[in-house]
Order: structure tokens, then sequence, then C-alpha cells
């Protein structure tokens, strides 16, 4: 990498490092210091957010971590290997940029098949992962329609799908909730929390973390291009894992919270009188089991929700 006046000396990886890791990551452009020294752990198969408002360095980050910019300080692995460096490295991952572009003229499947043509899969091959991933997408309909006929949450969702044609170790995505409408915003949780099941790490950038809040286990936050401190981060990571439970019956719900040996926390953001609380849970599985046995021992649950930043969540 190239080195600045003001390089740091090189650090050393971990023996057994994560999907993504990052240490003193620097990049500018002429006087404008874009990613700031950041430092990055992302552990595999997690949904890991991405978080800063317009201009905090969220793209020029991924773009290194994709290998398409090279850091003028600091060092990178990304599925075990720096992507600015190795051929192979780029192959295990898949880059679905803000500024979806597409070759107007070409089907969605033409596309596709190009995308595998390029990760050298044969023409067969091509072909049926073409139809695997536009069936993922919901756009099989669209499958011999050319491009420029789709809207832009669609060209958003045929965007996901090349990202995906190589079957990625880790998948960067920058804003790709931006255009999809409430459907394709679920259908998008739903894909990535199975190919993070199935052992794809997921980085995912937005400005909004209640636009990510119910499909991510971890957060990073960036400011000014460089990373917030822990103290935040662990603080908006609690929060996000916290679930709001709402009974018919307060005293049943104290009752058996005490024996299930759940603790309640009271929830300043409920409406006034409403038998309201906050459960931490560190996933919907939990989350599921909490309200089997709630709901077993008799307790009138009403809503479940996870709890948004200043906004109240899909219920389950």
């Amino acid at each position: 990498m190239a080195t600045t006046a003001d390089a740091v000396p090189p650090v050393t990886p971990p023996a057994t490092p994560p999907a993504i890791w990052a240490r003193g990551l620097s990049r500018a452009f002429g006087e404008v210091r874009a990613v700031d020294a950041v430092d990055l752990d992302v552990r595999r198969g997690s949904v890991t957010a991405l978080i800063g408002p317009n201009g905090s360095g969220k793209t020029t980050l991924l773009l290194m971590l994709a290998g398409l910019l090279a850091p003028d300080t600091g060092e990178l692995l990304v599925a075990g290997a720096d992507p600015t460096r190795s051929a192979q490295a780029r192959s295990r991952i898949g880059w679905m940029p803000d500024a979806f572009g597409t070759w107007e003229s070409l089907s969605a499947t033409e596309i596709l098949t190009t995308m595998g043509g390029a990760y050298r899969l044969g023409p067969t091959q091509s072909r049926r992962r073409a139809a695997e991933l536009l069936a993922t997408v919901h756009l099989s309909e669209f499958a011999d329609a050319p491009a420029q006929v789709l809207s832009r949450g669609q060209k958003q969702r045929l965007g996901m799908a090349r990202a995906l044609v190589n079957r990625p170790q880790v998948l960067l995505l920058d804003e790709p909730a931006s255009g999809l409408d409430p459907r394709s915003r679920i259908d998008m949780r739903t894909l990535l929390r199975s190919l993070a099941q199935a052992g794809t790490t997921v980085l995912i950038s937005s400005h909004v973390l209640a636009e990510l809040d119910e499909m991510v286990d971890d957060a990073v936050f960036l400011a000014r291009g460089a990373t917030v401190s822990s103290a935040g981060l662990l603080a908006a990571t609690s929060a996000q894992r916290r679930w709001r439970l709402h009974s018919l019956d307060a005293t049943a719900l104290t009752v058996w919270a005490d024996r299930a040996q759940v603790r309640l926390i009271p929830d300043t953001d409920a409406p006034a009188g409403a038998a309201t609380v906050l459960v931490e849970l560190p996933d919907e599985r939990a989350a599921a089991r909490l309200l089997a046995d709630a709901v077993g021992a008799g307790v009138p649950i009403s809503e479940l929700a996870r709890r948004s930043a200043g906004c109240w969540s899909r219920p389950i």
C-alpha cells in the first residue's frame, strides 16, 4: 500500500482474522480525508450495519473493502486476504454499489449471465444461476425484459442478484434499501438473514439505523471518516436488541417474568397507562421462545416487537 508522511507501522493481523479486519485504514482525496484511521472487525456469518450521515466515509470505506480503491495507509483483510492485492480475495466478495448501473438494452438474464462469465462460470451454469437469483429477488417475470423497463426498486433487486452471482463469502452493500418498497424491504431482510445463517458475512451501509434495525446483528458507526467510540457502539447495540412487550394483564406478566427469570425493563417511551415493558433478547429465535413461554403460562400478550430508534417496529 502507498505510504504517506503520517503513515503508521504495519499491524500484524490475528492468526484467525474475522471475515473483515482493518486497522488504521485511511484514504484522502486532495485535502479531504474521507476515511481517517478506521479500525474494523466484522465477525463471520453476521449482518453488520455501517451507519453514518452522508459524507461520513461509508462508500469510500466499502470501496476499499471491495478492492476497488487502494487505501493510503492501513491494513485490511476480507475473507482472509487483502482485496486490493489479491484477485482471489476479490472473487470471494459480492459488491453492490449505491448507484447500480445497468446495461439498459440487456435483459435481466443477460446481465446476470454476463456476470457469471466474468466469474468464469460456464454458459449452462451461468443461466442456471441467473434463473435461481431472479427467483430469489422476485424478478423471474422480468427475466427476458430489457433493464430499461425496470423501476428503481426492481433495479436495486437486480443489483442484489448481481452481487450474489459468485456465491460470495463476504457481501458488501451500499445503501441497498434505497428505493425499495416496504414489501421489498421485508424480502431483503429475509434474504440477508438466510445468507448469514448459511455463513455469508454481510456488511450493509445506511445513514438511518432504524432502516436496518430488524435485520442486523451488530452496528459500526462512522462520523467524519472515523469510527465512533466503543462506548457509543455498545450503547447503540444494546438498545437495538431490546424488544417491547405488551400484556393485557400486568400482574400476570410480572408473576411469569419472576418465575422465568426474565428481566423486565420499564419502557419510558410507551403511552401513559400502557402495560408495556422492554426485554433484552439477542435475536428473533429468542423472541419466539419467550413469546411461546409467556403465552403457554397464560399471560395475555398482545404485542412483541423489536424496539426501533424513535419508532415502533413491526410486531410479531
